[in-house]
Formats: C-alpha cells, sequence, structure tokens
C-alpha cells in the first residue's frame, strides 16, 4: 500500500512541475549563453496534461480507433517481445553469475568484458543485431535479443554480488557440515542473493523494456509501441498531444513491468525468510 501512494505521490509531483514550469516557463526555452537549458514551454511543445490524456479518447484518425486502444495494442505487443527478452537475460544472467562465483579465474577474465559489452551504444548496435539474425530469426526475436542484451546485465552484476555476499563464518559453517559446493550454493548462497536479486531484476525489466522499444525503432519493426513513437513523431507539428501519449504508452509498460516483477518478490522472500529461521 505504501508502494502505491508513493507512486501516485511521484505521479502528482510530475504533473505539478510539468504544469508549473508550462505556466512561468518561457515559450521559447530558456536560453543561458547561446545554450538553451530549459525547453519550451509553448503548447506545441509542451501541450497540457489534461490534453494529452483526451487525446487518448479521441480517433486515431477519422473513423478510425481511439489512441488509447492503439496504445494498448502495441505495447501488448511490446510486452511479450520484453517477456522473451527479460527471460532470456535474466537466465544468461543468473548463469553467469553462478560461473563467475565458482571460478575465480572465470569471474576475472569475463566480468570486465561483461562491463565493456554496456559500453556500445545501443542504437549502433540494434541495426547489426538485426542484420546478423534477420534471416533466422522473425522481427520479434531480433528485438527480443536486443532486450535481452541490456537485461543480462544488471542480473548478473547483482546476482554475483548476492552470492558473494554470506559471511566467512557462514561459509566455513557450511563446510564443517561437509556441505559441497551445489549445497552450499543452494543452502546459503541463493536464500542470501536474494535481496541484491530483485533490485537488480527490477533494474533489468526497465532495461529490456527500452532494448524493446529501441530495436523496435532500429529494425523498424511493427506493431510496438516502439513504432507507434516513430509514427507518432511525425504528427509533431499538427499534433503534439498524440507524441505524447505514445510516449505514456512506453512509460507506463515500464511501470507494469517492474511491477510484475515486485510480484515475484513477495514469496520468494517469505522462502527466504523460513530458510534463515531453520537455520538458526
Amino acid at each position: 500500500m505504501r508502494r502505491v501512494l508513493f507512486a501516485i505521490g511521484g505521479l502528482l509531483i510530475f504533473v505539478l512541475l510539468w504544469e508549473g514550469y508550462k505556466a512561468v516557463g518561457d515559450p521559447d526555452g530558456t536560453v543561458l549563453l547561446g545554450v538553451r537549458v530549459l525547453p519550451r514551454a509553448d503548447d506545441l511543445s509542451m501541450p497540457h496534461v489534461w490534453t494529452v490524456l483526451s487525446r487518448l479518447g479521441q480517433p486515431e484518425l477519422t473513423g478510425g480507433s481511439p489512441v488509447w486502444t492503439v496504445v494498448l495494442r502495441a505495447c501488448l505487443f511490446t510486452l511479450g517481445i520484453t517477456a522473451a527478452g527479460f527471460a532470456a537475460g535474466t537466465v544468461i544472467g543468473l548463469l553467469l553469475a553462478v560461473a563467475m562465483q565458482r571460478f575465480v579465474i572465470v569471474e576475472r577474465g569475463l566480468l570486465p568484458y561483461v562491463i565493456l559489452s554496456q559500453t556500445v551504444p545501443l542504437v549502433a548496435l540494434a541495426p547489426l543485431i538485426a542484420g546478423w539474425g534477420g534471416t533466422i530469426l522473425p522481427a520479434w526475436a531480433t528485438v527480443a535479443v536486443i532486450a535481452a542484451y541490456l537485461a543480462f546485465f544488471p542480473v548478473a552484476v547483482g546476482m554475483l554480488r548476492g552470492l558473494q555476499s554470506p559471511s566467512a563464518a557462514g561459509v566455513e559453517l557450511m563446510r564443517s557440515y561437509a556441505a559441497g559446493w551445489w549445497r552450499t550454493l543452494v543452502k546459503l548462497r541463493l536464500p542470501a542473493s536474494l535481496p541484491y536479486l530483485f533490485p537488480a531484476l527490477r533494474l533489468a525489466g526497465a532495461a529490456a523494456v527500452v532494448g524493446a522499444v529501441v530495436g523496435e525503432i532500429s529494425t523498424g519493426t511493427r506493431g510496438g509501441i516502439g513504432r507507434l513513437v516513430i509514427e507518432y513523431a511525425r504528427e509533431a507539428t499538427s499534433d503534439p498531444a498524440k507524441v505524447y501519449t505514445a510516449m505514456l504508452g512506453a512509460a507506463v509498460l515500464g511501470l507494469v513491468v517492474a511491477g510484475l516483477v515486485s510480484l515475484l518478490e513477495l514469496p520468494l522472500m517469505r522462502h527466504r525468510r523460513r530458510v534463515e529461521v531453520a537455520t538458526l
């Protein structure tokens, strides 16, 4: 309940800041030393919040479906791709974390490259992945690969930190019980890693959404919210509120994915508490 209140409060603060700046901001933007440091506050660049919301209920085209139904269908399409990329990225990240925790030489040799992989601009990488997989993978699978590429990193790093978090005393206790690496992993390291894993999963979910949206834009995949952002952006001068409806859909999609990941946390964290009580 507290998280819901915080989310509503954050949304209200955002709306107040948006409308407040629109009320007092310069329609031509704030320029400092010849550089625009704040955006324009005119209706073309920053439509009112209620204008964007009302545009959701209007037809996308004359006689067509309402904008909200088009945005919803696009979000559901992207959600499916995001789920596939998130699942693949999570599995890859978990396997890499376990391998790096098990073998020090793997951590020393692999971790720098895992970190280095995230320095490559996604806009430049997405067309390459589309070119490599375009002949053997459908368009949606190529976008899912791009989403997985962004999702695996926070899971690998967060899970590795969690697997390394048990104290030396706890590890020595497992050794005194003649527990091998696998039993120590299951009974000690995995339960201890859960507080590190779930923040990483939330970051991975958000990253997967970003990867899916950018992948749809870069590869030209139709049907998703990324492609819808590009299509609506063409009407920015004539219908600016329509552009923000697609952006709003993408933002809501990210929140939905983060919320779904948070739902997974509840049963697993209860299991962790039971494990802690049983091992005391």
